[in-house]
């Protein structure tokens, strides 16, 4: 799933590509320009490609509220973790961004 900032916004690049990496309610996880797995708003962002991910385990909430993580980001409690850094949380995150980054780079080329 990739989305493309439609303004000015602290962190992040006007009219850049972002992968995002999760969903939260009204909130897509991307990497920022710092290179931080940050949540922003949806509504910053017009979706240049809607694919999610087939390994992404979804769920909705109570309201109907989207949450979408590949599986083993998908843990109560995982970002609370990797920003409270948690080697073992911290090592998992990179490991799986750098999987779906290589992968991407392959599909590419």
């Amino acid at each position: 799933m990739m989305i493309r900032l439609k303004d000015k916004y602290p962190d992040l690049t006007p009219e850049r590509q972002y992968a995002v990496i999760g969903i939260e309610a009204d909130y897509l996880r991307i990497l920022n320009d710092k290179g931080c797995p940050y949540l922003y708003p949806a509504e910053l962002f017009d979706m240049t490609d809607p694919y999610e991910p087939e390994d992404w385990v979804t769920a909705f909430g109570d309201q109907g509220e989207k949450y979408a993580y590949p599986a083993p980001l998908n843990t109560c409690g995982f970002f609370e973790d990797f920003f409270d850094g948690k080697k073992n949380i911290v090592a998992t995150f990179w490991q799986i961004i750098n999987q779906k980054l290589a992968g991407s780079m392959l599909k590419a080329s």
